[in-house]
């Protein structure tokens, strides 16, 4: 019997202190971009604690999938909700941010002042390969689950062949599973309800009032355009941080995909168009958002930082660069934040019907083939060096720590500080 078994069983939730500082802990182990992160918490809720069943961590992501914005951070709102309500997403979503939020903040102050990366950028060699382990062992753990007939292992080979040689529209290929899965119904007659497991057991969440939905809204919206509007009165509509705060409102509503996806959409306002900073710095930021914990999308962060000390404005450099990172992280969190809470209340209840849950069966496995691109894609960049070959470094630390979480079953903390700690001796002490 696995040792996530008896978590299973229970019908309640953790305590919100203990949550808390799960949510904490977690964003300052949590590397490797949305697909590492989505694995560990998989690891961390499911395998190990039994905070989630398997349904319901894959209802989750199904959900959070089809959404715009950071997808494993909408991840961690949903969860903290379905643990806690409002202040379980509140924590979650906060506390997942925060460490990354302040280490990027004291990286890009020393990227401004011409400080060395070496070490962090050995950290993240150390890093990265521990946390492709863990994203396959989690790929393969989360696919056994969801794929459980050939038709939806057919369905996952496809979106991810789509994916990883055609390039294929995210959005296409989840409305293409969507269909796909409502068409099994001529094959599959069996139930698709999901069966009462762990995240069953817990309370089905109330449909809130129409009065209680627009409170939230309304809230959320002015909470959200405050900061920005603020800054606009102090600065001018045509200052930098109002700019920036209406240029990464729009990115959280409109880019699919991550980091990736809307890293070229704000790269060509930002650099392109208003010209706050130059491609180089806007790589370099994707180097340091890479290199540390938390969401990838907080390269936008820097962007907001970089950007408003080099246009500062009637502010000091400094004092503008914190109020740039400030509103890139709130106006990028925020809204997409906000939609996971709007749309919470409704997922459990919209998934009980077949025709809903014959569309999601498909879009899970779609999900499964997304997930292994996305594995493949940071493979492929982390088992190679800086000149395209291979990495054996990398090779050899993926494998060890492969073996020495799923077969020893160490803890991904040590395993993690143990290979962080190899890359940082490497970049130091290597010759040359």
């Amino acid at each position: 019997m696995s040792a996530a078994t008896p978590a299973t069983l229970r019908a309640v939730p953790p305590r919100f202190a203990e949550a808390a500082v799960f949510w904490f802990r977690f964003g300052w182990i949590s590397f490797g971009g949305p697909a590492g992160q989505i694995a560990l918490m998989h690891r961390e809720l499911v395998t190990k604690r039994g905070w989630l069943s398997e349904r319901g961590f894959l209802r989750a992501l199904n959900f959070c999938s089809m959404l715009p914005g950071p997808e494993a951070h909408q991840l961690a709102v949903w969860i903290g909700w379905r643990l806690h309500g409002m202040r379980g997403a509140i924590a979650a979503g906060t506390l997942f941010v925060l460490p990354s939020a302040l280490i990027l903040l004291a990286l890009s102050w020393l990227y401004m002042v011409g400080g060395g990366m070496d070490g962090v950028q050995g950290l993240f060699r150390g890093l990265a390969p521990a946390v492709l382990a863990i994203v396959f062992t989690a790929w393969k753990r989360i696919a056994g689950k969801a794929l459980d007939d050939g038709f939806l292992r057919v369905l996952a080979l496809a979106a991810f062949v789509a994916l990883f040689f055609f390039d294929a529209p995210y959005l296409a290929i989840v409305a293409a599973a969507a269909l796909a899965g409502l068409a099994s119904s001529r094959w599959f007659a069996r139930s698709h309800a999901c069966p009462a497991d762990a995240d069953d057991l817990m309370p089905t969440a109330r449909i809130p009032s129409h009065r209680r939905m627009a409170l939230l809204l309304v809230v959320g919206m002015a909470l959200w355009w405050m900061p920005v509007l603020l800054a606009g009165w102090l600065g001018g509509r045509d200052g930098v941080h109002f700019q920036m705060g209406l240029l990464f409102s729009k990115a959280a509503l409109v880019t699919f995909g991550g980091a990736y996806a809307v890293l070229p959409y704000v790269s060509q306002i930002a650099v392109g168009h208003h010209g706050w900073l130059d491609q180089t710095q806007m790589m370099a930021g994707l180097a340091l958002a890479e290199s540390t914990p938390g969401p990838l999308v907080m390269v936008l962060q820097f962007v907001g930082f970089v950007g408003a000390w080099q246009h500062p404005g009637v502010w000091s450099p400094p004092a503008s660069a914190l109020v740039g990172a400030a509103i890139a992280t709130w106006t990028t969190f925020l809204p997409s934040s906000l939609i996971v809470l709007l749309a919470a209340p409704f997922v459990e209840s919209i998934q009980r019907h077949r025709a809903v849950a014959l569309a999601l069966r498909g879009i899970q496995a779609a999900v499964a083939g997304v997930i292994l691109d996305l594995a493949c894609a940071f493979g492929s960049h982390v088992l190679r060096d800086s000149d395209g070959g291979i990495d054996g470094f990398a090779i050899i630390t993926a494998l060890l720590a492969w073996l020495a979480m799923d077969r020893f079953r160490i803890g991904v903390v040590p395993v993690l500080a143990v290979c962080g700690a190899t890359g940082v001796a490497l970049a130091l002490f290597q010759p040359g």
